[in-house]
């Protein structure tokens, strides 16, 4: 195995690493003893220069380096098959019945970078960091001997590409796709856009949330937020809601959804308005003074997109938290319940349920919490890498 360039950390900055965490920033770099090209490996030493990993050297980002493992490792086909053999196990033992999952989870698998979502044969790659970028032969090879899949996707079309010195890349690394895919959740139908469709086509780490909170909704009035392919609101019906009323700022997903509805033998129990939810939210709790608002829904679903990008704008993102939340109460009936999520990993759990007891206290109803939800295991939380955990939830029925 070739002589390897080193990162020697400075004193005090090896410990995070050796915990688990993979990412070694600029500010924490001593010296280096060679000159090291971006994309490619490098071995890290503490300042008393004992090895403690290798991983991608980039100099472009604020991640100067990737750990991939504790110790030398060969990044080849064979490195990749047995990363992903090992991830697949985590989602075969926890997921049992699933057809379609998150296959890498990036940090979470120890693949900082890349992220593989299988939707039933059709498999979609996302790369975010040179040194996978470098790799991606060896990776599509890897997934095609693992999988045998129809297609393979490209979908690296995030901005913190750029942050790598990488522009934005999308395409079929294997087959091709004409239309949309059917996508099985819990055994029910989803059309699916994989390639011009939001994120990787769905959100996979709602998919045991999905089966949870439907148990909410037997009889139940339910009105689903943000409702993107119909998720919360299709499975709600399944489950023997007496209507279901979906709400999403885009009419394509909301015609999808509607699509979904009548697949899965679900049309007549739901509706959908392709609608500014916050606009809808408004208008539907204004009253005139002295009056009050008429509560009409037994189970309300709030699942907006992330409010958050940067720590800066957590202020503004609370805000907006609230005032949904604050809208969403009133239109619930005293025994109601109310099913929320945040998906920003900058704002933790305890502060996102103290915006909706502030939400509660303003418009003087009192919850009990009955549920809390966290990302579906196909998107493994390492305690010691903070950024693997970003979506919590709740269920609280209104008390009063």
């Amino acid at each position: 195995m070739e002589s390897l360039p080193t990162v020697i950390l400075k004193p005090g900055e090896a410990d995070r690493i050796v915990a688990g965490h993979p990412w070694v920033y600029h500010t924490s770099i001593l010296r280096m003893t060679a000159q090291a090209g971006d994309g490619e490996m490098v071995q890290v030493k503490d300042h008393r220069q004992r090895l403690i990993g290798v991983g991608f050297f980039n100099s472009k980002s604020k991640i100067h380096v990737r750990v991939l493992a504790p110790e030398r490792v060969e990044v080849d086909q064979a490195f990749f098959e047995e990363r992903i053999r090992a991830a697949l196990a985590v989602r075969k033992r926890h997921l049992p019945s699933a057809t379609s999952f998150r296959v890498v989870n990036a940090e979470s698998d120890f693949l900082s970078g890349l992220i593989v979502d299988k939707y039933e044969d059709v498999l979609v790659l996302q790369i975010s960091a040179l040194g996978m970028e470098k790799r991606k032969d060896k990776i599509v090879a890897a997934l095609r001997k693992i999988f045998s899949p129809r297609v393979i996707v490209e979908r690296s079309d995030m901005a913190s590409r750029k942050f790598e010195g990488m522009v934005e890349a999308n395409g079929f690394l294997h087959g091709e796709l004409n239309g949309p895919v059917t996508v099985n959740l819990n055994g029910l139908k989803f059309e699916t856009d994989l390639v011009g469709g939001h994120k990787t086509g769905m959100y996979l780490d709602q998919q045991t949330s999905y089966q949870a909170v439907a148990q909410f909704a037997k009889g139940a009035q339910v009105l689903d937020c943000f409702s993107f392919l119909g998720g919360f609101g299709l499975h709600a019906a399944r489950a023997g809601a007496a209507h279901v009323h979906l709400l999403d700022q885009s009419a394509g997903a909301v015609a999808a959804s509607l699509r979904n509805a009548e697949a899965n033998g679900l049309k007549s129990h739901v509706a959908a308005e392709a609608v500014n939810v916050f606009d809808w939210l408004k208008a539907n709790t204004l009253v005139k003074p002295h009056e009050r608002v008429v509560p009409r829904f037994d189970l309300v679903v709030l699942d907006p997109p992330s409010f958050t990008r940067n720590r800066a704008s957590v202020p503004d993102a609370l805000r907006g938290y609230k005032e949904i939340h604050l809208r969403a109460l009133k239109l619930l009936r005293p025994g109601g319940a109310l099913a929320t999520f945040c998906c920003s990993h900058h704002v933790d759990s305890g502060t996102f349920q103290d915006v909706i007891l502030s939400a509660a206290f303003d418009c003087r109803r009192v919850l009990r919490r009955v549920a809390t939800y966290s990302q579906s295991l196909d998107h493994p939380v390492i305690p010691m890498i903070p950024e693997t955990e970003y979506l919590k939830g709740f269920v609280f029925e209104v008390v009063r």
